[in-house]
This record gives structure tokens, C-alpha cells and sequence, in this order.
């Protein structure tokens, strides 16, 4: 199953796509839908065909998205909320379900804690996806968003990123 992630944002969209098979996932693929500075309406436009064009070429059959989190500054959480709903609308006009989870889940899911930094959810990716380098933040983000579904959808999340011990307890 194809799951694509996407990390919303109005100056950078992250997205990545996962092959979810069981509890296992494979990468496809990941980028950043990089807006062109423009007028609000433009922008969003931008991340709408930005979506619907990976929708369009990959086929996925399920899409994750970021919920909003309030953020200190009003205006950039609501223009974050528009880049988010032309990123949903652009999945939805294409009949796809639209999963949201929140920051602090996408990040346990992947790191084991809903309190790692960028930079520990790039290098948890790039591990369970067996990547060659680190992705890029926006686009490991989108990766992570994808995980964390799959791993919901397995109900795997309390074990997402860990290995038992020869004692019984979760290490990484």
C-alpha cells in the first residue's frame, strides 16, 4: 500500500511515500514543494497542484497530513492551516482518505519520544528506511508522517523504531 506523508507548509511542503506491506515499509520517494514567494492565493494554488501532481504520477491509496499545532504566532498557524487545506483538498478531489496526526505522535512514532528534534527524526528515518544519507528535514518529515500511519494502521506504534532486549524492555 502507497501512503504518501506530506508535511504542509506555505514556503515548503515536505512529502514523502512509503510501500506499506505488513509491518514492513520501503521508500519511494521524497521532496519539498518549494512556493515561489507570491501572493497568499498563489501559494496555495502552488501547494494544491504540488499535491495533486504526486497524487496524479505515485497513485497512492492512503494520505497522512500534519495537524496544526498552535504556534506563537497567529498569523503563521493560520496560513499554515490554508497550506494544509489545499494540501487536503488536492488528496480529497482525488478520493483519497485523509489521516491527520499530531506533531507529538508522528515523532514518537518514529524516535520513540514525542519530544525528539528535526534532526533525530531525519536520522530515525533515514535508519528505518534503510536510506543512504539523511533526507532532507521537510521531506523526512513528510517520511515520518507516512510511518507514523503505517504504524497506526498495524497498531504498532509503541514499538515503531525499537528492539526488544535479551530482558524484555524497548531500547533503541
Amino acid at each position: 500500500m502507497l501512503i504518501l506523508g506530506i508535511d504542509p507548509g506555505s514556503r515548503i511542503t515536505g512529502y514523502g511515500i512509503i510501500d506499506a506491506q505488513g509491518s514492513k515499509a520501503e521508500y519511494v520517494t521524497s521532496g519539498c514543494i518549494r512556493i515561489a514567494d507570491a501572493s497568499l492565493p498563489e501559494k496555495l494554488r502552488q501547494v494544491f497542484e504540488g499535491i495533486s501532481q504526486l497524487v496524479e504520477q505515485f497513485q497512492p491509496q492512503e494520505v497522512a497530513i500534519e495537524q496544526v499545532f498552535m504556534a506563537r504566532n497567529a498569523d503563521s498557524a493560520l496560513k499554515l492551516g490554508q497550506a494544509r487545506g489545499a494540501a487536503i483538498v488536492a488528496a480529497a478531489s482525488k478520493g483519497l482518505e485523509v489521516h491527520e496526526y499530531a506533531a507529538r505522535l508522528v515523532k514518537q512514532a518514529v524516535t520513540g519520544t514525542g519530544a525528539a528534534d528535526k534532526g533525530q527524526v531525519q536520522s530515525m528515518v533515514a535508519r528505518i528506511l534503510s536510506l543512504p544519507g539523511l533526507p532532507q528535514v521537510d521531506a523526512a518529515d513528510g517520511l515520518a508522517i507516512a510511518l507514523c500511519h503505517a504504524y497506526t494502521r498495524q497498531g504498532l506504534i509503541a514499538t515503531a523504531g525499537s528492539r526488544r532486549s535479551s530482558r524484555g524492555r524497548w531500547r533503541l
